[in-house]
């Protein structure tokens, strides 16, 4: 058994282990016990820092909204052109993944739940702020003349997020998240060119 810890860095050990184990397991597959073991401490130890297994899939779909946000405005603030902003959360987003494969899991799970439990809100409000920035791009590529004035951006930024969650789905499948990387730079090139970049 670990040392204790500090009730915040303990929860942080304890999401952490979840999201480890989801790169394997669908989350209605992993158990409270898995998690305790993963972590290296009793389920006792485990329930006096999560009430409920439910407690550590909102905790988990927390630190997921909190940094994969972090991380996709990160890359657009960096970028010098909105064009060029859009390329970089894709990458970003593709990153994130491959980083963190057990996330994609933890969403879909989430979203395929017939209660509108507080986790499934904070999915949704994830893949807000995530539609948010995209139209935040995409309304200034237009303005900037890097994309048609006429260009649906509803559906570009619907496009966007659609082609990354099929890049995810094949990594799933393939149990192979790197391969994500490969794909990225030639899948968002044939994106642009159905936008009609400008040349």
């Amino acid at each position: 058994m670990q040392t204790r810890l500090p009730t915040e860095e303990r929860q942080a050990a304890i999401v952490a282990a979840a999201l480890h184990l989801a790169r394997e397991l669908s989350p209605a597959l992993i158990t409270t016990s898995d998690i305790a073991a993963a972590v290296g401490v009793t389920q006792g130890a485990l329930f006096k820092h999560f009430a409920t297994k439910d407690a550590i899939w909102l905790a988990v779909v927390k630190w997921v909204r909190g940094h994969m946000l972090e991380a996709l405005e990160g890359a657009a603030v960096a970028s010098p052109t909105p064009l060029d902003a859009l390329g970089a959360v894709f990458q970003a987003h593709v990153n994130f993944v491959v980083a963190h494969p057990g996330v994609p899991r933890f969403i879909f799970y989430e979203l395929q739940q017939p209660a509108d439990s507080v986790a499934k809100q904070e999915v949704r409000a994830t893949l807000q702020g995530y539609r948010k920035l995209l139209m935040s791009l995409l309304g200034a590529a237009v303005a900037q003349g890097q994309l048609p004035a006429d260009l649906d951006q509803e559906a570009a930024a619907t496009l966007f997020v659609g082609i990354v969650q099929g890049l995810v789905m094949q990594s799933i499948l393939t149990g192979k998240p790197a391969a994500m990387r490969a794909q990225a730079g030639r899948v968002f090139a044939i994106f642009l060119r159905g936008l009609g970049e400008a040349a």
